[in-house]
């Protein structure tokens, strides 16, 4: 954990009850994970775990990283792009993508009248009561939009199946230490 002073007041999302809070201009805090072009801090002072998002990485030192950026390797290829930018999404609370997490259940892309794409992503949560369901789904839906050809995203949380930790990719086990 990495010890920084909030250096202006800066919107965040507590972790996990979801709610949207300011952190004030020096408080101190921990970055406790920095993935996907966010970031989870500790901040005792308000006692628990925030989450703020990359665009205001300057309030606590830190650069804006390049997570929304596309492998290129995937350059043209809007699927795999889809699927690349849903890897640089992270539940605040666990350091694997949703992707590997077993989240994403599905996605498609739809034709609109206009020439561009739909993304329909459904996806779900470790836990129902997680209250971090829709800022996940709103990070989501952000990065799908900031892509080339996608005019519209949709990302539904579903319930069924049921996630289990079974469905856990292998690269997201190994961060885990699952094997």
């Amino acid at each position: 954990m990495q010890a920084v002073q909030i250096a202006r007041d800066v919107e965040a999302v507590q972790i996990p009850a979801g709610v949207k809070t300011v952190l004030e201009k020096g408080v101190e805090a921990y970055i406790t994970q920095s993935l996907g072009g966010t970031f989870t801090l500790q901040v005792p002072s308000y006692g628990g775990l925030f989450r703020i998002a990359g665009a205001d990485a300057d309030a606590i030192g830190k650069q804006p990283s390049d997570a929304g950026a596309i492998a290129a390797g995937a350059a043209g290829d809007l699927e795999a792009m889809v699927w690349e930018q849903l890897k640089t999404c992270f539940d605040p609370e666990i350091p694997v993508n949703i992707v590997d997490l077993g989240l994403v259940y599905g996605m498609e892309l739809r034709d609109q009248p206009d020439g561009t794409k739909k993304v329909e992503v459904k996806m779900t949560l470790t836990a129902q009561g997680c209250g971090m369901g829709a800022s996940i789904a709103y990070d989501a839906k952000a990065k799908l939009m900031s892509l080339p050809g996608v005019s519209e995203a949709d990302v539904d949380l579903v319930w069924d199946p049921p996630w289990n930790p079974q469905m856990i990719s292998p690269e997201g086990r190994e961060r885990l230490g699952l094997d």
